[in-house]
C-alpha cells in the first residue's frame, strides 16, 4: 500500500475522533517531543513515521577545516540529536566525534596552533546568542571564553594562533564591536574597534600581526572595506573602483599583505574578483569576463595561490589562480560535477583544497582537490538512510514570465507519476532572505514530497533573490516589496498552463522571509491556494522591526524600510499580511521556535490567532527549545510529519 493511501486512511481515522477544525484542543500524541506544543494538529500515525524514517535519517557532512598539522580534516555532521564536530584522518576513514553537546556546535581548529586546540561556537535553545569556547584537545577540556549572555562570532586568528578576533555586542547589546582575545584565557578580551550604528567585521589578519582587513556591511547592495592597525587602532578606509554603492562578498590579504583580493559588484552587475594594490589603489580584475557572483574565496598562506567559486544560476564553478605575484596570476577552471561548493580552505602545505560539496542527487559531503592536478577526492560518504539513490529526482531549471515581462528563474521537481491523465498537486517553496537564493541542494524532505506524496515541487527565485545581478536584487526593496509577491501570481499562471500539474491543488511554503511571502501569497491569491505553511515568518513588519534583536534592527530597516518614518510605516502596515489576515481563505500551518531572535515568536501568535478568528483551519507547532528554525532532530522530524499530514489533508493527496 502506497503512502498516499496510508495517509488518507490515517487522516480519516484521526478525523473520526478529533475535529480538525476545532482549534481549542490538541489530541494526545506520544510522538510529539516534550518541548513542542501544538494546536489543531492530529496525532501523527505510526505508519507515517515509518515511511518518513528513511528520508529523515539521511545524513550530511560539512567540511570545517584542515587539522593544523595537515593530518586529516574536521567535519560537522549529526549522529545523535544535533550536529557536532568530528575528525576524519583520511579519505573514507572513520569519523571520530570530538564534541558531545545537546546543542548544535560549529567552529574549527585555531589556524597554525601547535597544540591543535579548537574554538567552538554554540547558542542555547536556538536563541543565536552564540558563546565561544576553547577546546583543549590534549586534555579533553572545554572552557567558556565569553560572557555567557552577549552575542559573539569568531573571526580570523593571527599567525601563531595566540590571538583571535571576536565580534560582539557585549558593550551595549546593539552595536557589534571588534575585540582581540586570547583563546586560552577566559575573559581576556581587548576592545579594538568600537562601533556606533555601523556593522564591521574582520575578514583577515596580516602575517606580520599588525593589520586587520575589515569590512562594513550596510545592506545586500552596499559594503565598504578598510585596514585597521591592531596596535594604534587607526582605521584607514579604502576606495572601491566606482563611487556608487556596491556590495562586497569576499576579502582576503595576499601573503605579503601588499595586495587585497576582493569580490565586488562595483561598476558591474555581478561580484567580480579583483586584486587591489594597497599602495597604488589600483584594481586588476580576474573574473571580469565571467557572469555570476564570486561566493567563496581562499588564499594559500605560503604559495599565494587563490581559489574562488563563482555561482551561475545556483550552480558552482571552481577556479584556481597561481603565479609569481598577485599581478601575474594565471587562471584555470577545475571541472566538477553539477553542485554547490562552500567553505573553501587550502591545506597547511598548500597541496590540497578542501570544501563542502552539495549535489542535487546526493547528501552534502566533504571533498578536496589536489591543487596540482585538480583530482577530486571524496572524504566522507554520508548515509542515505536506506534510500535508493536511483529514485532521486533532479530538478529542472525553468523560467516563467511575470507581470512586467521579466523572466523569473525557478527549479522544478517533477514527480515521475505526473501526467496529463493524472496531474500532480503542487507545492511552491519560497526561500528566505530575502537576499538569498534557492539552490538545488539535496533534500530528503523534497525527495519525500516528490517520490512518496507525488507532489510537484517548484522553488522560484523571485525578484530580490541573489545570484542574478544587483539590478535583480534591488527589485523588491522598500515600496516594491509586493512586486515579489506578484511573481508568485505569475507562477500560478504558469502552473495552470502545464497539463501535468493540477492548478486546483496548490500549496505554498516558506521560512523566515519566505514565511512572509507565504502569508502574502495567501492574502493575494487565496482563491488559488488551498494551503500555506508559514515557518518562522514575518506577519507584521512593524512588530517585526520593533522587536527583532537590537543588533539586527538597523540592518533590516535598510532592506524593508524604516518603520519610524510615518510614510514608510503606513506602507509597511499596508503590505503586512496581518493587516489583511481576515482575507486568507486557505488552511494555514504555523511553525515557530519561541527563542527566535530574528523573527520574534509573537509574529506566529498574532497571525495564527487572527486567521483562526476568521474561521479558517489553523494548525500550530511551537517549540520551547528552538529559535529561527528547528535544529534538533526530534523536533525537526515531528514538524516534518505534521507538514506531510497537513499537505495530504488539504491538497487531498489520495490514491
Amino acid at each position: 500500500m502506497k503512502l498516499r493511501t496510508l495517509l488518507s486512511l490515517a487522516v480519516l481515522a484521526a478525523a473520526a475522533t478529533f475535529n480538525l477544525f476545532a482549534q481549542d484542543a490538541t489530541p494526545v500524541d506520544p510522538h510529539r517531543p516534550a518541548a513542542i506544543e501544538t494546536t489543531g494538529v492530529p496525532a501523527v500515525p505510526d505508519a507515517l513515521l515509518k515511511q518518513l524514517e528513511r528520508y529523515e535519517n539521511v545524513r550530511g557532512a560539512a567540511f570545517a577545516g584542515w587539522s593544523p598539522e595537515g593530518k586529516g580534516m574536521l567535519i560537522r555532521t549529526r549522529f545523535a540529536n544535533s550536529p557536532q564536530l568530528h575528525r576524519v584522518y583520511e579519505p573514507g576513514g572513520r569519523r571520530e566525534q570530538i564534541t558531545f553537546f545537546e546543542e548544535p556546535v560549529s567552529g574549527g581548529f585555531i589556524p597554525r596552533a601547535k597544540d591543535g586546540s579548537l574554538l567552538l561556537s554554540m547558542s542555547t535553545g536556538g536563541n543565536e546568542y552564540y558563546q565561544v569556547y576553547w577546546y583543549d584537545v590534549a586534555n579533553y577540556r572545554t572552557q567558556l571564553l565569553t560572557d555567557g549572555k552577549s552575542r559573539y562570532s569568531i573571526g580570523p586568528a593571527n599567525r601563531d594562533g595566540s590571538r583571535v578576533i571576536l565580534s560582539s555586542n557585549e558593550r551595549n547589546g546593539r552595536d557589534t564591536d571588534l575585540y582581540v582575545a586570547n583563546p586560552r584565557e577566559p575573559g581576556a578580551r581587548e576592545l579594538i574597534l568600537p562601533t556606533e550604528g555601523e556593522y564591521w567585521y574582520a575578514a583577515d589578519w596580516s602575517h606580520d600581526d599588525k593589520t586587520l582587513l575589515i569590512g562594513r556591511y550596510v545592506s545586500a547592495n552596499e559594503s565598504h572595506f578598510a585596514l585597521l592597525d591592531v596596535k594604534s587602532r587607526e582605521k584607514t578606509d579604502l576606495p572601491l573602483p566606482n563611487d556608487e554603492p556596491a556590495a562586497i562578498s569576499a576579502l582576503a590579504f595576499s601573503p605579503d599583505a601588499k595586495h587585497i583580493y576582493i569580490a565586488t559588484d562595483s561598476g558591474a552587475e555581478f561580484r567580480r574578483l579583483a586584486v587591489f594594490d594597497i599602495a597604488t589603489k589600483k584594481y586588476q580584475w580576474l573574473t571580469a569576463d565571467l557572469e555570476g557572483d564570486v561566493t567563496e574565496l581562499d588564499v594559500d598562506d605560503t604559495t599565494g595561490s587563490v581559489a574562488a567559486v563563482i555561482s551561475e544560476d545556483g550552480a558552482s564553478r571552481l577556479f584556481l589562480f597561481s603565479g609569481d605575484s598577485p599581478a601575474q596570476l594565471e587562471r584555470r577552471e577545475i571541472k566538477l560535477p553539477l553542485g554547490i561548493i562552500s567553505s573553501l580552505a587550502f591545506s597547511p602545505d598548500g597541496q590540497r583544497l578542501g570544501f563542502t560539496f552539495a549535489r542535487p542527487d546526493a547528501p552534502v559531503d566533504a571533498f578536496s582537490i589536489a591543487v596540482a592536478s585538480g583530482e577530486l577526492t571524496q572524504w566522507t560518504y554520508s548515509e542515505l538512510g536506506g534510500l535508493d539513490p536511483r529514485g532521486f529526482v533532479v530538478p529542472e531549471r525553468i523560467r516563467f514570465s511575470s507581470f512586467d515581462g521579466r523572466e523569473i528563474p525557478a527549479y522544478y521537481y517533477r514527480p515521475k507519476s505526473a501526467s496529463k491523465e493524472q496531474p500532480a498537486a503542487v507545492l511552491i517553496v519560497i526561500h528566505g532572505g530575502p537576499e538569498s537564493q534557492f539552490q538545488p541542494y539535496f533534500s530528503g524532505a523534497l525527495q519525500f514530497y516528490v517520490n512518496e506524496l507525488g507532489l510537484a515541487v517548484i522553488a522560484p527565485n523571485v525578484r530580490g533573490s541573489s545570484g542574478y545581478g544587483k539590478t535583480y536584487l534591488k527589485l523588491d526593496n522598500a515600496e516594491r516589496r509586493e512586486d515579489s509577491v506578484k511573481d508568485i501570481g505569475a507562477l500560478l499562471d504558469w502552473i495552470a498552463k502545464q497539463p501535468e500539474l493540477d492548478s486546483r491543488r496548490v500549496a505554498v511554503s516558506g521560512g523566515s522571509y519566505g514565511g512572509y511571502m507565504t502569508l502574502a501569497s495567501l492574502v493575494h491569491y487565496g482563491e488559488r491556494l488551498q494551503a500555506g505553511i508559514d515557518n518562522v515568518g514575518i506577519a507584521n513588519f512593524i512588530t517585526f522591526l520593533e522587536q527583532t534583536a537590537p543588533y539586527r534592527q538597523d540592518l533590516r530597516r535598510v532592506e524593508y524600510g524604516d518603520e519610524r518614518d510615518p510614510k514608510m510605516r503606513k506602507k509597511l502596515i499596508e503590505i503586512s499580511p496581518l493587516t489583511r489576515a481576515a482575507e486568507i481563505k486557505s488552511a494555514l500551518l504555523v511553525i515557530h521556535g519561541k527563542n527566535d531572535p530574528r523573527v520574534p515568536f509573537g509574529e506566529a501568535q498574532q497571525i495564527a490567532d487572527k486567521v483562526r478568528a476568521a474561521g479558517r483551519p489553523v494548525w500550530t507547532v511551537y517549540a520551547e527549545n528552538e529559535g529561527h528554525g528547528f535544529g534538533k532532530k526530534d523536533n525537526a522530524d515531528y514538524a516534518r510529519a505534521v507538514q506531510v499530514m497537513f499537505l495530504s489533508d488539504f491538497l487531498k493527496l489520495k490514491e
